[in-house]
């Protein structure tokens, strides 16, 4: 539905809800003024006050038509009292002139109705009533039964269509009302909406970012870092062939990097994972450990470990890698072994070296537990959101265990 479509629905409805009730007014205002002619026909048979007929009629036209002319915005409101007081007091007026302008009794027992509160219209329609009673006592010295049967009929018969007249006004501003309050409520709608959409698209960006940051941290960051440190032991080379040894690992880690980097653009699965197994892409990242660090290193595989889903295999993967660069920055270690095993429900990473150590800050990460430095928060963060977590133990010159752990469900079925 285009912007425009609900405003166009709420004109239509809004003039619908106005049409019955402005036709039920003109046909007041034509009943009037076929009555008013009817008067002065008759009226022109007995030549009797037939000037004071005109004048009382035209000032009765003249003063209804002040009451309804500055209308022109067709709203429903009520007439000022004393313009219907002095409409009442010009047609008992006229009744003096004639008994022929009883006939308008009809078009203001339309107006009492439709203008007063209940119980006053009443009253005073009783009072119109009565005038017509008089009216032909007071000309023609006799009252008939037909004379005062008719108006009584005519009478409530007026009083109950006015009555209906201002029912239907009145439903029809209670729709408006409500079409309006509809209105506003999609508008109010329409903006939460919105604001949903904005608030979730910059949550999308905010977690894409995060995601970049922890694969160029986890890629690019340590690589960079390797090479800056074999740049500096290819300076601090006492011989060429250690010189050229160092350069030949800047070449290779350089190279590894503007690969990882073209994946990274072009959003693509780890550069590691697609053309081998898991176990195989822990391996070569084990080695070029073991030959950039020179620490010792091992990996144990356990047997048959299932085909584990990409998202798994890649925060392993990442772990591995992270943890790794932590030994070789801080741990001063000589052993580092790499230990990937699963059980019925859940598959563990597990990193030990024999270095340094440190104190963390529990034995044990949850998901909101403060670590130190961005590795250990980046690993935790990547293995919360697969449903898993790490598991740190280590103390002071005893070295550091690392525990990854995601939950099986998430892997797929190797049968």
């Amino acid at each position: 539905m285009s912007t425009n479509e609900p405003q166009r629905l709420d004109l239509e409805i809004q003039q619908h809800s106005l049409a019955s009730p402005r036709v039920l007014l003109w046909g007041q205002h034509l009943v009037t003024a076929i009555l008013l002619v009817i008067a002065m026909l008759r009226q022109v048979s007995t030549p009797e006050h037939l000037w004071a007929a005109v004048l009382v009629s035209v000032l009765f036209a003249c003063w209804y038509a002040m009451g309804f002319i500055p209308l022109t915005n067709n709203k429903i409101i009520n007439r000022p009292a004393w313009w219907l007081a002095i409409l009442l007091t010009i047609w008992i007026v006229s009744l003096f002139v004639s008994a022929e302008f009883m006939w308008l009794a009809f078009s203001l027992w339309l107006l009492l109705g439709h203008q007063l509160p209940f119980v006053p219209s009443i009253l005073w329609s009783v009072v119109v009533y009565a005038f017509t009673l008089i009216a032909p006592f007071l000309h023609h010295g006799e009252l008939s039964v037909a004379a005062a049967a008719g108006p009584l009929v005519g009478g409530l018969f007026a009083w109950g269509i006015s009555r209906g007249y201002l029912q239907m006004e009145r439903d029809a501003q209670e729709r408006t009302s409500l079409v309006n309050s509809l209105m506003r409520a999609q508008e109010e709608t329409s903006a939460l909406q919105e604001e949903l959409a904005r608030s979730q698209h910059e949550a999308g960006i905010a977690a894409e970012r995060t995601r970049l940051a922890r694969e160029i941290h986890d890629t690019i960051a340590q690589q960079l870092s390797s090479i800056g440190l074999h740049a500096k032991a290819a300076s601090a080379a006492s011989n060429l062939d250690a010189a050229n040894e160092a350069l030949e690992r800047i070449d290779h880690l350089s190279g590894q990097s503007l690969t990882d980097l073209r994946r990274i653009i072009a959003a693509l699965a780890p550069a590691e994972l697609d053309s081998q197994a898991l176990a195989g892409a822990l391996s070569r990242i084990l080695d070029d450990f073991a030959t950039d660090s020179g620490v010792k290193s091992r990996v144990d595989i356990e047997p048959g470990l299932p085909l584990l889903d990409p998202s798994l295999q890649i925060a392993l993967l990442r772990t591995a890698q992270s943890a790794l660069s932590n030994v070789r920055r801080h741990a001063q270690a000589t052993t580092v072994v790499l230990s990937l095993s699963y059980s019925d429900d859940e598959v563990r990473l597990d990193i030990v070296d024999d270095g340094r150590g440190f104190t963390p800050p529990t034995g044990k990460l949850q998901h909101n537990t403060p670590v130190v430095g961005f590795g250990l928060t980046a690993m935790n963060r990547r293995l919360n959101e697969l449903g898993g977590g790490l598991d740190v133990e280590s103390a002071i010159g005893e070295g550091t265990a690392l525990c990854a752990h995601l939950p099986l469900h998430f892997a797929k079925d190797n049968s």
